[in-house]
């Protein structure tokens, strides 16, 4: 008798973000192994289960992904609910066919619960579709980030030929991605978005253009962090700009009612 492995999406960061059918799997699991950026709330849900941490942070100690898909193997071999609980949503840069592949090659039985993903969060943080009629008809998620002995992607030109685009893990390549796209034919001035911490209350947003992106190595940003890239991003700028200059004059202003 084995198990089933269900790699679940923890959505962006806040908890109360968490589908319902993710919720229930944590609280029936025997086992959860949970990335670095779920939120210790959310983990906090599978109150009965063993609780390990497997999570990737560029820069820091990581585990290794062979190492991880043996554990989800060997677990699915001793409990009933194996839970893999994975940031944002489990089939958007995040492993999770490296870690089916595993589980199906060793007849192990799993499922996906989808979860939502950081672009949609940073999104509806500054109020703004990604795809706008008359506007942005296409949108592109894109990484510039490659693993090691893994061939670079043409993320650039992917990025270059739709409307707008949101970059994942590329904060500390600011300068790399503005000089690629400028190179693959975006303009200087087109609006970027960037949204740090997503969905937390410790969110925070800076507007640019592509020119001045290589500027986010001044911004001092520690959390994961969107890229948004489109036209339709300059008039949320004017938006924020006008809020902050409301909360300004009337910091004490409180809501009617």
């Amino acid at each position: 008798m084995t198990g089933t492995v269900y790699l679940v999406g923890a959505g962006p960061g806040a908890p109360d973000l968490l589908t319902l059918r993710a919720a229930r799997l944590l609280a029936q699991a025997d086992i959860v192994f949970y990335d670095a950026l779920v939120h210790p709330d959310t983990v906090a849900l599978a109150g009965y289960a063993e609780k390990i941490a497997v999570g990737k942070r560029c820069g820091k100690h990581s585990t290794v992904q062979q190492f991880i898909n043996k554990r989800l193997v060997d677990a699915a071999r001793k409990h009933a609910v194996i839970v893999r609980l994975k940031g944002g949503d489990p089939l958007l840069f995040g492993r999770a066919q490296e870690e089916i592949a595993a589980l199906e090659a060793a007849g192990i039985r799993c499922e996906v619960v989808p979860g939502i993903t950081a672009a949609f969060a940073a999104a509806a943080e500054i109020k703004t579709s990604l795809t706008q009629r008359g506007v942005a008809r296409s949108v592109t998620f894109a990484t510039p980030r490659v693993g090691a002995q893994e061939q670079p992607s043409d993320w650039a030109n992917s990025l270059a030929a739709t409307d707008a685009g949101a970059i994942y893990m590329g904060v500390g390549e600011a300068s790399h991605i503005a000089a690629t796209l400028l190179a693959a034919g975006k303009p200087s001035t087109l609006p970027v978005a960037i949204v740090e911490n997503a969905s937390l209350p410790n969110m925070r947003i800076h507007y640019m253009t592509l020119r001045e992106l290589p500027q986010l190595a001044d911004a001092q940003i520690t959390g994961p962090a969107l890229i948004l890239l489109g036209p339709q991003f300059t008039a949320r700028e004017g938006v924020a700009a006008f809020a902050e200059a409301e909360r300004c004059r009337f910091p004490l202003r409180k809501a009617a009612g």
